[in-house]
């Protein structure tokens, strides 16, 4: 499903315009945006939890050439499903 059929589906289910469903949306991802960016983690009770990953530093290898490299910390968006959406993906 992309986006576009995301958006379709939310103005059917809801009733309103397919422009209104687009920015309540946007505004949707958005917000999870900004409180991933923040640290914060997304509860969203009976889908999951958004939340972010700290990545230690580590020893890497550059693919090109096999040279040893160091690859830096970083943060990383996660994801974790609530008990009923894996009970409906089933």
């Amino acid at each position: 499903m992309t986006r576009v059929d995301l958006v379709s589906s939310m103005a059917a289910a809801s009733g309103w315009t397919k422009a209104a469903a687009d920015r309540a949306l946007r505004a949707l991802l958005a917000s999870i945006r900004l409180s991933l960016k923040r640290g914060q983690p997304v509860t969203l009770v009976g889908f999951g939890t958004f939340s972010v990953a700290r990545r230690k530093p580590r020893k890497g290898k550059n693919p090109r050439t096999g040279q040893p490299m160091n690859v830096s910390a970083g943060r990383l968006p996660r994801f974790k499903p609530s008990k009923e959406l894996k009970r409906a993906v089933r």
